[in-house]
């Protein structure tokens, strides 16, 4: 299954034990835990500036004075896990100590402190080579440790400006990988994520599945910034409902990045729906891709255990009102979805069944501007 997180990281509020105590006590007694949000991961400038006299990584003292494995023993008492973050280079994107030439002595650390994921970052690190060899030592070395962590890569994203990443080879090693930007809390930016998975579904659709994973993107350096922006600022509820729609119709990763001690109730409805989850974490672990786009309408489809498809209808446009799109079920599973018959539920932005139809039936689905309507056929 593609797993899901709560993920914070650098900048404000600065990251400390109090702030990774009170999120993993509130995911554990407002029904985040219960629904699926497994991992309470820390991002960047949770070290000490400098190794300790064996080499090894340290936390800040001040801001984790406990030490992270206290912390791990804490999470792991609300039925959760631990997520970390380290660098394949020699310092981490906001300048802390990085992992090149201590693959084996930080695999060792995380696994002592009962560390349940690590994101490791590729700043820093002098050439491709050295950055392909940091991300094959580094797995092999966590596969060393006898402990289950799920290792998550950027290795993707820092190979394309300079070369066509080989996905293949990728997926033996991580379990998941970042491809594009950072994304921030802006239609502009989950717009441009949905634009280049579309531009690049050929390549990348198909590695997808058990144990390895296409991911939009991972945790920027930025709070607030990572790769489920509902319930901050942004984002309107039509955008919001796009971005949840689509990151299941993606099989993304679902890294919630927001405060949820002061989340809306709408966007935790939206976030613990468990239509979308269950899409998101459907085990056949196909990804979705788009099959059609017309002028402002794009038509996504993913495959689903059961026969079953998800279907999402986007509304690109950015001005007016609500705008009607029609399509034919014959357009679904290479004309199999549908055939002989279906029903249709819509799931997003609300749940209501829309009954059974014919193969050579058509659609007709009505979606606010930015907006998504998500249906399982």
């Amino acid at each position: 299954h593609v797993l899901r997180f709560l993920s914070w990281s650098c900048c404000l509020p600065v990251p400390s034990e109090r702030l990774f105590v009170e999120m993993a006590d509130v995911m554990a007694a407002e029904g985040w835990r219960d629904a699926g949000y497994e991992f309470v991961c820390i991002d960047d400038c949770w070290m000490a500036p400098t190794r300790d006299e064996h080499g090894r990584l340290q936390a800040d003292p001040k801001r984790f004075p406990s030490g992270i494995r206290k912390l791990a023993d804490y999470v792991h008492s609300k039925g959760l896990k631990l997520g970390i973050y380290s660098d394949v280079g020699n310092k981490t994107c906001a300048g802390f100590p990085g992992s090149y030439n201590h693959y084996d002595l930080d695999a060792q650390t995380f696994a002592s402190w009962g560390v349940d994921l690590l994101k490791f970052d590729g700043c820093n690190s002098d050439t491709l080579e050295l950055l392909a060899e940091g991300y094959r030592r580094m797995s092999l070395a966590l596969n060393k440790t006898g402990r289950s962590i799920v290792y998550s890569c950027e290795w993707p994203f820092y190979l394309r400006p300079v070369q066509q990443p080989n996905y293949t080879e990728i997926k033996q090693y991580c379990n998941h990988w970042r491809n594009f930007f950072d994304v921030y809390d802006s239609w502009r930016s989950i717009k441009s994520i949905l634009d280049w998975t579309a531009l690049h579904q050929d390549s990348i659709v198909k590695i997808a599945g058990p144990g390895g994973w296409n991911d939009p993107d991972m945790a920027s350096i930025f709070v607030f910034l990572s790769q489920l922006v509902i319930g901050n600022f942004g984002l309107s509820w039509d955008q919001a409902v796009t971005q949840m729609a689509m990151w299941a119709i993606m099989a993304a990763p679902l890294f919630m990045s927001n405060d949820l001690r002061h989340i809306s109730p709408e966007a935790k409805w939206l976030l613990q729906n468990k239509e979308v989850i269950a899409i998101n974490q459907d085990p056949l672990g196909k990804q979705g891709y788009q099959i059609t786009k017309d002028k402002n309408f794009e038509l996504w489809e993913r495959p689903l255990s059961g026969q079953a498809y998800a279907v999402a209808v986007l509304n690109q446009q950015e001005i007016g009102g609500p705008q009607n799109f029609t399509f034919s079920l014959t357009f679904l599973g290479n004309g199999l979805a549908c055939n002989p018959a279906c029903f249709v539920r819509q799931i997003l932005p609300a749940s209501r069944d829309w009954g059974v139809y014919s193969w050579v039936s058509s659609l007709n689905v009505e979606v606010n501007p930015t907006g998504t309507v998500l249906l399982k056929v």
